[in-house]
């Protein structure tokens, strides 16, 4: 929606992985959140612009070679079916994206490998073999680096070693097989532009937060997936929602696990700032896109204060840590690259906090409090 809303011709691309997934777990969102193709007919009497929708599963070669070629689109929703040619720029989002769905059992993990890697393969051939001057845009994550006892560059090193000095993707050492899997994502674009010379800009995203976007303003349907369970709801979300019918916060260990966070109205400055600052083919940008960092201890006692000032007094609570990770630890990333090319941070604040409460108070009936948390352990 705001790239449409600025200009650009957009096609969507999805085979509902999640909303499969959070039925098949029993893990239900907050409120429901309408089909692509409803959304795209809504924003279309709503702007008069047109977002074409294609549903088809991204794992298969075929269905990702098809989007390259006009005869073979079949779109499920758009105006006008006539092909607009070769894109520009490729976002690719197209990923599971939780670290627990893919350690919950050799089943969830095989998937999780096999979706992630496969569409990544798929897309690089797809472009090598179509358009190789294409931009792609792609959504790594943080948690590709794990917690270094050193500071995290954006993306890329430069070791000296036996008096020879060379510059290296900084060594990444993740803590679940989803996040194994976009290290691996990271390896096969960063082939394809040794390789093809292809143009790629990997986006090493920390956990969202927010729902209030622009779009969002022009009509509440447009509102995002909001995931409260512990398999696919963020931290902010869980602790919210969890505040709200008076669960305790679940701390896991210590609570010292320190993560970069950043708005949704920061994602979208940041893919748009990416997509309006391309690289050369055969060079890939890699930037961090965060905007401040907090441990868990700090964003309980965030949630904390401002629940009690609802009216809300959850108590925190610390729990053995399910996870095979550091609880506290040194982590100091560098995320300048985004502001400089012109991103204005919003900050996690009390009123940003007071928002998000307000919104999960709107829905209070529809939480299950049992799904909120189930010990998924590694």
């Amino acid at each position: 929606m705001r790239f449409s809303r600025l200009g650009y011709e957009v096609t969507a691309v999805d085979n509902y992985f999640r909303r499969d997934a959070c039925r098949e777990l029993d893990a239900e969102m907050l409120y429901p959140v309408l089909s692509l193709e409803e959304r795209a007919r809504i924003w279309h009497e709503k702007t008069g612009k047109e977002i074409k929708v294609v549903i088809g599963d991204l794992s298969d070669p075929e269905v990702m070679r098809s989007l390259f070629q006009p005869d073979a689109i079949d779109y499920k929703w758009c105006v006008d079916e006539s092909y607009t040619g070769l894109p520009d720029v490729i976002i690719h989002y197209a990923e599971q994206p939780s670290a627990p769905y893919s350690l919950m059992d050799y089943k969830h993990a095989d998937i999780t490998l096999s979706n992630n890697l496969r569409v990544t393969n798929n897309l690089l051939f797809a472009v090598r073999d179509f358009c190789r001057g294409v931009h792609i845009v792609k959504l790594g994550t943080m948690g590709e680096y794990g917690t270094p006892n050193i500071d995290i560059e954006e993306g890329w090193i430069e070791i000296e070693h036996k008096g020879r000095r060379d510059t290296f993707l900084y060594p990444r050492q993740a803590s679940s097989i989803y996040h194994t899997s976009k290290i691996m994502d990271t390896d096969l674009m960063w082939f394809g532009v040794r390789m093809w010379g292809l143009r790629v800009t990997d986006l090493m995203q920390g956990p969202v937060y927010g729902l209030e976007t622009e779009e969002i303003r022009i009509d509440p349907r447009f509102k995002t997936i909001f995931n409260y369970d512990e398999i696919f709801g963020t931290l902010i979300n869980r602790f919210i929602t969890q505040a709200v019918v008076g669960h305790p916060l679940t701390v896991y260990g210590a609570g010292g696990q320190t993560r970069g966070y950043l708005d949704i109205r920061d994602t979208l400055q940041c893919v748009l700032a990416a997509v309006e600052n391309p690289p050369e083919p055969g060079e890939l940008t890699i930037y961090n896109q965060i905007m401040e960092t907090f441990s868990v201890n700090e964003i309980a006692e965030i949630v904390h204060r401002v629940g009690c000032q609802r009216g809300h007094p959850v108590s925190i609570q610390q729990l053995e840590n399910p996870r095979c990770e550091a609880e506290s630890h040194y982590y100091n990333p560098t995320y300048q690259g985004l502001v400089e090319l012109g991103v204005k941070p919003h900050y996690l604040t009390d009123e940003s906090v007071h928002s998000l409460f307000e919104l999960v108070e709107g829905y209070r009936d529809n939480i299950r409090e049992e799904i909120i948390f189930r010990g998924i352990k590694w």
